[in-house]
């Protein structure tokens, strides 16, 4: 038992809180990897795009893994904002219109895609045409990508961000060290509040980007049936 802990017998269990909320928040970082790649993959192989694959930096700390996402997420928001471009400047403006409109159906939203999908990547495929609807015409899923990002941005910034990743492999006291560095081991509270704060965000941006991300890939399988 450590020496404060005479002083402020909850310290253990705040320990173990502390250890057991950074795992969560490891999970949801890993996570929104999984699922970034996922995203790469559909737009690499239905959209014609060049996007590389990223790896979590188990030797990093959260703040470059989360720039790690952020990063990818802003290539990807570039090359889908080159279709809408072109999306644009190919289709009437009363056609390009209803396709931001949310009471307008998939289906047709598909359709109107499908007649000039084959001027701007080369071929005309449904399943490239439901990847540009749901990714280009769809500003909820916008909204929940651009949610995503700015969370990361967040605990990247916070004290959060200095933690190595990797710190699960030691014991909790050594874990605790490493997450709170200078701060007293008194503060073990406020790093609770910290991380469960963030925590509450990631997990519901992360959770809505999951389910978006799979709603594109059902969506795409369903194409190509």
């Amino acid at each position: 038992m450590a020496q404060s802990d005479f002083l402020y017998p909850e310290n253990p269990k705040r320990r173990q809180e502390v250890n057991r909320l950074h795992q969560q928040l490891l999970d949801c970082l890993s996570d929104s990897f999984d699922v970034t790649n996922k995203l790469t993959e559909v737009l690499n192989t239905h959209l014609g795009c060049r996007l590389a694959f990223i790896e979590m930096k188990r030797d990093g700390t959260i703040k470059e893994n989360c720039d790690i996402i952020i990063q990818a997420i802003m290539k990807i928001q570039k090359e889908l904002q080159k279709v809408d471009e072109a999306l644009k400047d190919k289709l009437e403006p009363t056609l390009y219109r209803k396709l931001q409109d949310i009471k307008e159906k998939e289906t047709e939203k598909i359709a109107i895609v499908q007649k000039v999908i084959s001027v701007i990547l080369g071929e005309a495929t449904s399943a490239a045409s439901a990847v540009a609807v749901k990714l280009v015409g769809s500003n909820i899923t916008t909204g929940i990508i651009n949610k995503l990002v700015t969370v990361l941005a967040q605990i990247g910034a916070s004290l959060l961000g200095s933690i190595g990743v990797a710190v699960l492999g030691l014991g909790i006291d050594m874990i605790v060290r490493a997450i709170l560095g200078a701060v007293e081991k008194t503060q073990l509270q406020a790093a609770i509040k910290s991380y469960e704060k963030h925590l509450v965000e990631f997990k519901s941006a992360s959770e809505k980007y999951n389910h978006a991300i799979t709603e594109v890939t059902n969506l795409v399988k369903h194409q190509m049936k």
